[in-house]
Formats: structure tokens, sequence, C-alpha cells
């Protein structure tokens, strides 16, 4: 198993995986959509994807996207995606690609990371509370619908 830094020559290898996880969260199969998305966050350099590759096959991937902490005067990163294929679930394929993301956040002098799943994917849950995750209580978060 190797874990890559996704490159825009990557696109091909990711975009099916990124299409998978769109799918989980309800959006309808649309593999134009997930390539051209990802080809301009990788070409802009507004996201880091590593992507899990066995046997030259993408078994899973996760997509940062950078922030900052105004109060803490630093980097932070969104760990905005996770998604390992059905076969290659609980091999550790997800918590490979968490430290990856762990250790670049690291490397560049985040102060935090954070994430956000389903209410309902308990599974997820674990395996973010087993590398460290706590939930956060102290704030609420809201969004603004805009498309």
């Amino acid at each position: 198993m190797d874990i890559l830094r996704a490159t825009p020559a990557h696109v091909d290898l990711v975009a099916p995986l990124f299409d998978a996880y769109r799918q989980f969260y309800g959006c309808a199969p649309d593999p134009e959509t997930a390539r051209s998305f990802l080809r301009e966050r990788l070409e802009r350099g507004e996201s880091v994807v590593f992507v899990a590759v066995s046997d030259g096959r993408g078994v899973g991937f996760t997509q940062l996207y950078p922030s900052f902490t105004s109060v803490g005067a630093a980097r932070a990163w969104i760990l905005n995606d996770l998604y390992v294929i059905p076969e290659a679930r609980r091999t550790g394929v997800g918590r490979l690609l968490m430290e990856t993301a762990r250790e670049m956040a690291v490397a560049t002098g985040a102060a935090w990371m954070e994430l956000a799943t389903a209410k309902d994917n308990a599974k997820a849950q674990a395996l973010y509370r087993s590398c460290g995750y706590v939930r956060e209580e102290r704030f609420d978060r809201y969004q603004l619908k805009l498309k």
C-alpha cells in the first residue's frame, strides 16, 4: 500500500473514489463533475489530496482544505473528505490516510485539524475518536445555503 500526495496527474486515479464518496452522501453519480472539481482544486493548489494505492488501484483518499485560526494566529486544516472503497474498509487504509494528513498538518505548523461527518456515521466517528479527535461541544455551527 502506498499513500501518494495527488497532483493533477493523479486526477483519473482519485476521481472514481471522489465520485463514490459523493454518492455515499446522496449525490447522483457524476464522474465528470468529480474529475473537473478535483482537477481544479489540485491545479489551483486549493486542496491537498492523499490517495491510497494498492496494486495500482486507488482504494481510498482524503482531501484537506487550508484554513486559519484568527484567535490562534496559525494555520489550520479541514479534513473535508475521507473515503475508502468497501472492500478495503477495516484494513487500516482510513487510519493510514488520516495519519498521513496529520503528519502533513504538523509539518505545515497547523494549530489543529477539524472534520465533520454525518450524525449517523458511527463507523467513521469511531475511527475519528480512535485517532484522537474530540467532538466539539463548545460551538454550534451554522450554514447559509447559497445553492
